[in-house]
């Protein structure tokens, strides 16, 4: 019973424990509780500290993240950080786990700002509004202080339709007809915003689609068009490529990078903008098409 009690205190710490730990007062260790800031679980009613994890911590947070293993990526969909990341993995193998979760721009800002996942991924809207539109998003979550705004590149965004369907390419109010059946992004997202947009420059109502699925990112919104249960859908150039599908461009927009400033200084985040800056980089964005990187890693907002 002592050797397991013995073993069991070395693996957790107590508030106050934890608090001599690191020479920081209770209600101190409160605080960092309450913030989502300290490795933490409650045990019966008690916060208790896993010590392996308090040590991780106070080294990440001494070095910036330069010693960090893990690097969690959320947010927007995008094929190219999906290759990268994958090509990343191969080379790192057991030394490192770089994981990339695409959902949608607000879910991925929503756990960025819980302290969930490292960097968020997002677009929304136009190129020429996302050096207004991007910042006044972030400001809207109670984190932004801390978060720095990276471009990670622009990309072609328009519709996506099956070479050969029943749609023939005609002017853009035609593809909205209720004939036609919509593969749509779901709420939050920045592929359902720009469809928005584009409905309402054309004076149409995102209600009035005639909607037969929703999808969850760009990749499966292409995937229920090439399956046929859908015949329209938003998306980039470069997914209608992956999907062998028909692309009509409607523009570019910013796809960026919000990050922590300490995970801006993490080494596996910086190796993220190498690689997509990489000669292989630039060839699978030319592969895909509808890219352009001359801005990628510039710092957009949030420096000072």
């Amino acid at each position: 019973m002592s050797k397991q009690l013995i073993h069991y205190s070395d693996v957790f710490m107590s508030v106050k424990q934890v608090s001599n730990y690191l020479h920081l007062n209770e209600k101190k260790i409160y605080a960092l509780i309450g913030e989502g800031h300290i490795p933490a679980t409650k045990i019966t009613g008690k916060w208790m500290f896993p010590k392996e994890l308090i040590d991780k911590w106070m080294l990440d947070s001494t070095h910036n993240g330069l010693l960090h293993d893990r690097l969690i990526i959320a947010g927007g969909d995008d094929p190219l950080i999906y290759r990268v990341v994958l090509a990343m993995m191969e080379a790192l193998g057991n030394k490192a786990l770089i994981t990339y979760s695409p959902s949608s721009t607000r879910q991925g800002l929503d756990l960025l700002n819980s302290n969930k996942v490292d960097v968020s991924c997002i677009h929304w809207g136009p190129e020429q509004e996302s050096i207004r539109r991007h910042p006044s998003l972030l400001q809207q979550y109670q984190k932004h202080h801390s978060w720095i705004l990276i471009r990670a590149f622009k990309r072609e965004q328009g519709l996506m339709y099956r070479t050969n369907s029943s749609v023939v390419k005609p002017n853009i109010p035609g593809l909205f007809d209720q004939k036609y059946r919509w593969s749509v992004r779901q709420t939050g997202s920045g592929g359902q915003r720009f469809l928005m947009e584009i409905l309402s420059q054309h004076g149409l109502n995102y209600d009035g689609l005639n909607i037969s699925a929703t999808a969850r990112s760009e990749r499966e919104a292409a995937s229920n068009v090439a399956l046929q249960t859908a015949d329209i859908a938003s998306g980039t150039r470069a997914i209608a490529t992956e999907f062998g599908l028909d692309f009509i461009s409607l523009g570019w927009e910013a796809f960026d990078f919000v990050v922590p400033r300490n995970i801006w200084f993490r080494h596996l985040f910086q190796n993220l903008i190498t690689h997509i800056k990489s000669d292989r980089g630039q060839a699978i964005s030319i592969q895909l098409g509808g890219y352009q990187l001359n801005e990628c890693g510039d710092i957009i907002w949030g420096e000072d």
